[in-house]
């Protein structure tokens, strides 16, 4: 990462793989390159290094939360870019149709620290916050409308399938009881309910008892 472009915080992505990142994708003066995963802009430092000053760098990402992030990038980057919101499978599909070609494209892919490590997120069954985990805030399905209006047998796929999570059927049970009573609205009645249905000894020797449902969501 250059120094002069971004300066590290708290919240900035300072990529660990800065030399692969420069010598696979080699970019040079004058390309068009695509960071499809935007983030804190580590790895569009990064791309700026190669394109000198010159070159096109088209930025996506579905968080609207990075456009102070991007700004900051743009201001001290000195490279011509642009910041394109939404999912990168659909924009980039887009940017194709539209007859736009690059020379290089970057995806950092796994879930990222920036919305994880933002309690007010609800990404974390760490911290009690409202039932979200919506990586684009103006996205009409949050894990609420998921845990709440999804049938018993639709949750326990959800969690079997994507948490690989043993006692699906069990929280799922005691996710029903418990939402017939009252709707769920926070991370930790979800992680209470999800502690309760389990059976003790998974409790305390398998890690958190609510890492796989919350990862399945």
């Amino acid at each position: 990462m250059l120094p002069s472009v971004l300066q590290p915080n708290e919240t900035d992505h300072v990529p660990v793989l800065a030399e692969e990142v420069r010598r696979l994708l080699a970019v040079r003066p004058n390309e068009t390159v695509v960071d499809a995963t935007f983030g804190a802009g580590g790895h569009a430092a990064i791309l700026a290094e190669g394109l000198r000053g010159s070159g096109k760098l088209i930025a996506i990402d579905r968080d609207p939360t990075v456009r102070p992030y991007f700004e900051r990038f743009r201001r001290r980057a000195g490279v011509q870019a642009r910041l394109l919101r939404g999912d990168f499978s659909v924009v980039l599909r887009q940017l194709a149709d539209n007859g736009v070609r690059a020379d290089a494209i970057l995806l950092d892919l796994g879930v990222s620290s920036m919305q994880i490590d933002r309690p007010e997120r609800g990404f974390s069954y760490a911290a009690d916050a409202p039932l979200d985990m919506r990586m684009d805030p103006s996205a009409e399905l949050s894990a609420r409308e998921l845990v709440n209006e999804s049938s018993e047998r639709e949750l326990e796929q959800i969690f079997r399938r994507y948490g690989e999570e043993r006692y699906a059927k069990q929280i799922v049970r005691a996710i029903g009881r418990r939402r017939r009573e009252q709707p769920f609205e926070r991370t930790l009645e979800l992680v209470e309910t999800i502690r309760a249905a389990i059976p003790a000894p998974a409790r305390f020797g398998e890690g958190h008892p609510a890492k796989r449902v919350f990862q399945a969501l």
